[in-house]
């Protein structure tokens, strides 16, 4: 019995590590309109791919940091909630379904989170923002996959799965081919 104890406690730890993580990094709801009218006096180009109309869109390295967040999130999800799921982990009953389900959400928040962050890099590029637009909704679906895993609901790490490839498609397709990088634990803590 200590071991599951023990384990328990290092999940623990872990998920509140994630959440401090993650509430020191959030927003104070602020936004800063510098450089807003000079923004908006610029006329519109005849242009027929989208571009950056702000300046908070105008990043630097979009593309690359998109592939690297959508790559964290690939891997996260792939290692702690495919993986899992395939093995029956998530079955009620199963062994190691505890472990398997706080590694499993802990894992969605990193995923969710590294996704908010590629879809705002992809916004900074007009092929990357036409491909990920339909996204948006499913990508904002993800934050539910927790509870819905207690539950028992075995589908949602499969939609979890289906949003992930599309968002690898989508990058495939504007130029920007993600691969799967499993993060480490300091870049889980992170968030």
């Amino acid at each position: 019995m200590p071991v599951p104890m023990r384990r328990l406690a290092v999940a623990l730890t872990l998920c509140c590590a994630l959440l401090a993580g993650s509430t020191a990094c959030g927003s104070d709801g602020k936004s800063t309109t510098k450089n807003s009218a000079a923004t908006q006096a610029v006329p519109a180009a005849d242009s027929p791919t989208p571009s950056p109309s702000t300046s908070a869109e105008k990043r630097k390295f979009a593309k690359t940091r998109f592939v690297v967040d959508a790559g964290l999130a690939a891997g996260a999800t792939y290692q702690w909630i495919v993986k899992p799921w395939k093995a029956g982990k998530f079955k009620k009953g199963a062994h190691g379904r505890k472990l398997a389900l706080v590694k499993a959400g802990v894992a969605g928040l990193f995923a969710y989170n590294r996704l908010k962050a590629a879809k705002k890099n992809a916004q900074a590029d007009p092929l990357l923002s036409k491909a990920l637009a339909p996204l948006a909704t499913g990508i904002e679906s993800l934050k539910n996959l927790p509870s819905k895993l207690r539950k028992g609901d075995e589908g949602a790490a499969g939609s979890f799965d289906d949003i992930i490839n599309k968002v690898k498609d989508a990058g495939k397709s504007a130029g920007a081919p993600v691969e799967n990088k499993v993060p480490s634990a300091s870049q889980l803590s992170q968030g």
